[in-house]
């Protein structure tokens, strides 16, 4: 599997081609998938790129990218940055009136539990978000949700292209407990060498501009389908 991670907690001031409204997530999604993507995650947003989980701005992104790219998974974000307190974290979940496939949550965070809790309550697919240099693997392995969930989202935190690989290992091993679905990406200079680390194990992986702008070659990507339309060839390659 390859997901599409369209824009992440970024503001639209960090790329020319940062999709905040709904009809740019359309187009995102429908760009990305025509490229090679076959997941969609995706942070709702705010008119000024603030993340949101208003029900408003959920379900207007959601509707937006289903009718673009109809029959593909879509999630979202349910990150703390969103709403720091997590009892409105789960009453804004609680309000949406249009849900999403799947949502990341991030075991790294107070009320993690709780939140996965409400998402698996409204019959939302979680992602369990564990974090490289942080205690989410152990929280997650004593969780008693850790059987429930859709898919682990392993997230390399360091940010360089030499010690993303060997980081990505490390958490990896950390996981094997798990015995769960692993999504396994990078980020920064990182994205692209972990992206190789997951294809060489036939794991699921992810791309787009939440994780990086910058292509292979260290060119500013045009789009998150240029991004896609890159990991594609690297899956292919590594897959041959």
């Amino acid at each position: 599997m390859l997901q599409v991670c369209l824009n992440g907690a970024r503001s639209p001031r960090e790329h020319f081609h940062l999709p905040v409204r709904p009809e740019e997530l359309a187009k995102a999604a429908a760009d990305s998938i025509a490229a090679g993507a076959t997941d969609i995650h995706l942070h709702p947003k705010t008119p000024d790129g603030t993340d949101s989980l208003d029900p408003h701005a959920v379900a207007a992104a959601l509707r937006a990218v289903r009718a673009a790219a109809p029959g593909v998974g879509v999630g979202v974000t349910t990150g703390a940055w969103t709403a720091p307190d997590p009892a409105d974290r789960i009453r804004a979940i609680r309000a949406w009136t249009v849900l999403p496939d799947h949502a990341s949550v991030n075991w790294h965070e107070p009320g993690a539990d709780d939140v996965a809790a409400v998402l698996l309550e409204r019959g939302i697919g979680v992602e369990a978000g564990i974090y490289s240099g942080t205690d989410g693997d152990h929280q997650f392995l004593r969780s008693p949700h850790r059987g429930r969930v859709l898919r682990v989202l392993a997230e390399v935190t360091d940010l360089t292209a030499r010690g993303a690989p060997a980081t990505a290992e490390a958490l990896l091993e950390r996981l094997r407990p798990a015995a769960t679905p692993i999504l396994l990406h990078g980020e920064a200079a990182g994205a692209w060498p972990v992206l190789t680390v997951a294809a060489r194990r036939g794991l699921a992986t992810r791309i787009g501009l939440e994780d990086t702008l910058l292509l292979p070659d260290g060119q500013v990507a045009a789009d998150n389908a240029e991004l896609v339309a890159a990991a594609t060839r690297i899956l292919a390659e590594e897959s041959s």
